[in-house]
């Protein structure tokens, strides 16, 4: 098969008939098409705004959650257990919520801090995270503060490669060691996946002895565990 050829006739076919371009396109494409292209002028008004009040906006907005699980209360689902701290879109906004949150150190066992680009709620089958998977970092109690501090700025400040791919984070706070986790949007893209790995290695310093392990959502919901039974260390 002319390959060359297949694609010119499809390129000429496309340029004569502009409508073909949309009958190639299901609805769903359609949908999420739009949906992106209303978020880039939101997000646009939004920095708009945000530079006219004198103010530094980030390149997205974020959302810090906060989970504590009661093993006496029974009947509560993990999301029922998903509180919302507070969002912010600058880099004010971000100072002012950061200084105020408690430090790693500080909080209970077993908890969950999660920060999370808005409208991604920091659950596996959430429409943005239900194709991913996450990164993830062991780390002993005493230092997991500052890798977090490190990661969290790398995050807001849109640092680490493939950023549009990324969900958000996780500080899993646990009796032994806290675990620091990075969800991405799509498991499946390999190259994707690698040059986060590789980033995440970079902008946190990460010693050599440090192990990363990734683990698919799916894989996480089909055994009921975010830290077991990993697929990939590097």
């Amino acid at each position: 098969m002319d390959f060359a050829a297949e694609k010119k006739d499809a390129e000429n076919n496309t340029a004569n008939n502009p409508e073909n371009v949309h009958q190639s396109l299901d609805s769903s494409q359609l949908a999420s098409a739009l949906d992106s292209n209303i978020s880039s002028k939101e997000t646009e008004e939004r920095q708009a705004r945000e530079l006219k009040a004198g103010l530094h906006p980030l390149k997205h907005k974020f959302v810090f959650w906060y989970t504590r699980r009661t093993p006496a209360v029974r009947n509560q689902t993990y999301e029922d257990n998903i509180k919302k701290i507070v969002d912010f879109s600058t880099v004010e906004g971000f100072w002012v919520c950061y200084c105020h949150l408690g430090r790693p150190s500080s909080l209970p066992s077993p908890t969950d801090l999660h920060l999370f680009k808005e409208g991604i709620r920091p659950l596996w089958e959430d429409s943005a995270n239900c194709n991913g998977g996450k990164w993830i970092i062991r780390f002993k109690k005493v230092v997991s503060g500052r890798f977090w501090e490190d990661l969290v700025l790398a995050l807001v400040g849109d640092q680490l490669d493939y950023g549009d791919n990324i969900c958000g984070a996780v500080l899993s706070i646990r009796f032994n060691e806290d675990i620091l986790s990075v969800w991405n949007r799509n498991a499946s893209d390999h190259q994707a996946v690698m040059a986060l790995r590789d980033s995440i290695k970079r902008h946190l310093k990460l010693p050599h002895s440090y192990v990363m392990e990734y683990k698919p959502h799916d894989a996480s919901l089909r055994d009921h565990s975010s830290y077991r039974n990993t697929w990939l260390r590097g």
